[in-house]
């Protein structure tokens, strides 16, 4: 068996950069139709629609705010409603906002956890009905190391992604009956946008923590969510596959 997503539609979060860009293109490359959200960046979404289509794919690039319930279920109706049904969800939408304890606000907490973690309990119950109509599909929800291992000043950011672990193996345990999977997908330190603003003195830091000593691409994250997508992982759920060069080892 080849690793293939002919004949599947997916939806990734937070897919106009980054990781989600990735995950959104390598999802394409292997046969999906494949639909993206975004928050504010419009031309580099309608950028990655562009893209999948000129792999010969559906797509869509949908504006919505992950934070809000009534919006994810507002795309996943028209992802259903135009396509059929939803065979992948990759949940990537996030942010930081970085700070020690001490000197961090309310606001940056609650906008962490907002953006981070309730936008994967939005997406995951809208995509829980037609996926179990459709008796089958996968979810994969992008945590981080952080949310393992914990770090200096990202408290908001460490509780999230830890956050996400533990509901993706409760929503795992829930849903397989109905023939839904639930993994999750843990990068280390890969390189995009947002570590490009990180100080060289951290970047060579966080290298020296890593033992393969380089920092890893989002085309490698982007590997192990497509095989989870796949039928190739249809006896694996509730799994942390973390993709960190063996930063939390």
């Amino acid at each position: 068996m080849s690793l293939t997503l002919e004949g599947k539609t997916a939806l990734v979060t937070g897919g106009s950069r980054g990781i989600g860009r990735a995950i959104a293109l390598v999802l394409a490359d292997l046969g999906a139709d494949v639909a993206i959200t975004y928050a504010h960046s419009v031309d580099a979404a309608n950028e990655v629609k562009e893209d999948i289509e000129s792999k010969g794919r559906r797509a869509k690039a949908l504006q919505a705010d992950a934070v809000s319930l009534e919006k994810a279920g507002e795309v996943i109706d028209e992802i259903t409603s135009d396509w059929g049904k939803l065979d992948v969800l990759v949940n990537n939408a996030g942010i930081t906002r970085d700070n020690l304890i001490l000197r961090m606000s309310e606001e940056q907490w609650d906008q962490v956890i907002d953006t981070n973690l309730k936008s994967i309990f939005n997406y995951s119950k809208a995509a829980a009905k037609p996926m179990m109509r459709n008796r089958g599909g996968s979810i994969i929800n992008i945590s981080s190391v952080v949310g393992i291992s914990g770090n200096a000043g990202q408290s908001n950011y460490a509780a999230s992604k830890a956050g996400i672990i533990g509901f993706t193996k409760s929503y795992a345990k829930e849903l397989a009956s109905r023939g839904i999977r639930a993994n999750v997908v843990a990068p280390g330190y890969i390189t995009t946008e947002m570590t490009d603003e990180l100080d060289d003195n951290l970047l060579e830091a966080i290298k020296d923590e890593t033992p393969l000593g380089r920092p890893g691409d989002a085309d490698e994250v982007a590997q192990a969510v497509a095989f989870l997508a796949s039928d190739l992982s249809s006896y694996i759920t509730g799994e942390i596959i973390r993709v960190d060069g063996g930063m939390a080892m």
